[in-house]
């Protein structure tokens, strides 16, 4: 008893997707964690200005911010 060759199945090609964007906001440059706590803020000519802290490693940040 001759046996038969197994049906070949087609296997979808893999898509290849654009790249996601890079998501909004603040991120760590130590550890990439998108995690912070403000420490202290200050009014300053133009602005204000903000201190804070990651919340996973401890490395300290300042952001400015312009009214619009």
């Amino acid at each position: 008893m001759a046996m038969k060759p197994a049906p070949v199945v087609e296997q979808p090609e893999p898509s290849v997707s654009a790249p996601q964007p890079k998501p909004l906001g603040l991120e760590c440059r130590a550890c990439g964690c998108r995690h912070f706590e403000v420490l202290y803020t200050r009014p300053r000519p133009g602005g204000i200005m903000r201190v804070r802290q990651c919340r996973h490693c401890g490395k300290r940040l300042v952001t400015r911010e312009v009214p619009r």
